[in-house]
């Protein structure tokens, strides 16, 4: 048995989510200039602050998701909330950059602490392994997060300076993400209906793993969305120079408008086409996806038409990432303690994310673009062979079973 998530709790989720993601990471590159200016920082070093803000919230991510199956995840997003508005009021009073560089620091630990690893887990307490396509849905209402908040900020910085608009992101935070989390923790109980489990959801509680197959899974895990977060921050980051570098600079701004659309059109498909698609299977697609965009632009630039493709393969795979990074955990290592295990794949994700610009940006000054991008096809070519090893893991264990259960009748 699981139980049904009602449509409402995810809507409200998707809308807190909307807001975390949009004020506590997508404002960041609108406010940067802005923030750089006033305390005559340069934009490598803004972005520096952003690096170190973001690996201190993948540090904690782990401890993030214990609270959260401990305590449960919606109170823990309550606080959450509370710890967003109290460090983004921190961050509209800085009066000097190291001011600011720590309140960044404190807001990319709350975090830890709202965004999507206590959402997934949250959506788990209540509805257990039936949870796996309300995390999709609420992927696709989180999807967007950057369309909404890009100029939304952009419009608050017309008629206020930064430290404004990061007063009314503390109320947004406090004002609606809090009571909502408030209101979701306390309708859990009450409001879940009882379902039989079927399709994918039946075949995940099959193929959830047992023992040293566990443990090999969770490290697959670590290492593939590891890569795979160091990937897609990697070329999102440096997306103006890698096209800057291949000839393509003029149609940065064609390009670049394509990986939104990409990113809802992935989760848009899965959604109404992928009901019955295994998240092992589903890993695999994702890990493909961005590897393969990186080879079609190394091969074809300075192609317009390569590039499309290129914006558009990358987007899908992006788009699906978060999907997979909620849904495979729970198919392979099931409910227990599943916001802990959350924590920690999310914390290898986002450290590497964190530090993947600046280590292409090495690569790139030291061998070239088009190197650059043939060795993330490399990485994203790893990523994909360890999602295989990941699915075939079930199967391992079955056969296991059988061989055992044989010698002990024989």
């Amino acid at each position: 048995m699981t139980t049904r998530i009602p449509a409402r709790a995810i809507w409200a989720l998707g809308v807190t989510q909307i807001i975390g993601y949009g004020t506590l990471y997508y404002s960041f590159s609108v406010l940067a200039p802005a923030i750089g200016q006033e305390f005559n920082w340069s934009s490598e070093w803004v972005y520096a602050a952003l690096t170190i803000a973001l690996l201190a919230g993948g540090f904690l991510a782990p401890y993030a998701g214990h609270v959260a199956d401990r305590f449960g995840a919606a109170r823990v997003m309550v606080l959450g909330s509370v710890a967003a508005a109290v460090t983004l009021v921190a961050a509209a009073l800085s009066s000097t950059g190291i001011a600011y560089a720590a309140a960044l620091v404190a807001m990319e630990i709350a975090s830890s602490f709202v965004l999507y690893s206590t959402a997934f887990a949250a959506l788990v307490q209540v509805g257990g392994q039936g949870a796996q396509r309300s995390i999709t849905h609420l992927t696709l209402i989180a999807g967007f997060a950057s369309t909404i908040f890009w100029p939304i900020t952009s419009l608050l910085l017309e008629h206020m300076d930064w430290h404004g608009v990061y007063v009314v992101f503390a109320a947004l935070n406090l004002l609606v993400c809090a009571p909502l989390h408030f209101c979701l923790g306390r309708a859990a109980k009450a409001q879940v209906e009882p379902v039989l489990d079927t399709g994918m959801t039946a075949a995940a509680v099959t193929d959830t793993l047992h023992g040293r197959h566990r443990s090999v899974g969770f490290v697959l895990m670590l290492f593939g969305f590891a890569i795979e977060g160091f990937i897609l921050a990697a070329i999102l980051m440096q997306i103006i120079p890698l096209l800057t570098g291949l000839g393509l600079g003029s149609n940065i701004l064609l390009i670049t408008t394509l990986f939104g659309p990409a990113q809802v059109l992935s989760r848009l498909a899965n959604m109404v086409l992928g009901k019955n698609l295994l998240s092992t299977r589903l890993a695999i697609i994702t890990a493909v996806l961005p590897p393969l965009a990186v080879a079609v632009v190394a091969l074809t630039a300075p192609s317009l038409i390569g590039s499309i493709l290129f914006a558009v393969l990358f987007g899908l795979g992006s788009g699906l990432t978060s999907i997979v990074a909620g849904a495979l955990p729970l198919q392979l290592l099931g409910r227990e303690n599943y916001g802990s295990r959350l924590g920690w794949l999310s914390s290898a994700r986002q450290i590497a994310s964190a530090v993947s610009p600046f280590c292409l940006a090495i690569v790139m000054g030291a061998l070239g673009t088009t190197a650059a991008l043939w060795l993330m096809t490399i990485l994203g070519g790893i990523a994909t062979l360890i999602f295989v090893t990941i699915a075939v893991l079930p199967r391992a264990q079955a056969a296991g079973a059988n061989t055992s259960l044989t010698t002990a009748a024989g």
